[in-house]
């Protein structure tokens, strides 16, 4: 049986985006390097060459950790009243940190949807 006609069982959407996992098999990584997607699943040998997701994970980092931050040093302005430079040692670090950990599974997910929606096309050839 070839990799073309075998069946795969649906993988969840949260399984792919949290485990950063390939959204057909649910078993190979899905990078290659932090934000680098594959160019095929070594398992599956399903083509992420049609994937475009674009600004998006970027977009939903920026609304939740805008959220999330902005409340947090709204919070502890309001408490201590600190100095800026204890808000820049501060927040700098989660704001980096979170940036980091939250657009891997975005990316992932964002890919995992279009793969359910079919829209991991392979772009067409360019003409010289």
């Amino acid at each position: 049986m070839s990799i073309d006609t075998r069946h795969f069982a649906p993988v969840s959407i949260a399984r792919a985006a949290l485990g950063c996992r390939c959204p057909r098999c649910g078993e190979e990584r899905l990078f290659a390097g932090l934000l680098t997607v594959r160019p095929a699943c070594p398992g599956c040998g399903l083509d992420f060459s049609g994937e475009d997701a674009g600004d998006g994970p970027a977009v939903f980092v920026i609304f939740f950790l805008g959220l999330i931050v902005v409340g947090l040093a709204a919070l502890v302005e309001l408490k201590f009243a600190p100095p800026i430079w204890v808000h820049m040692l501060l927040w700098t670090p989660v704001i980096l940190g979170g940036a980091i950990l939250l657009l891997r599974p975005l990316k992932a997910g964002l890919i995992a949807l279009q793969y359910r929606h079919n829209l991991l096309h392979s772009p067409p050839p360019r003409a010289c």
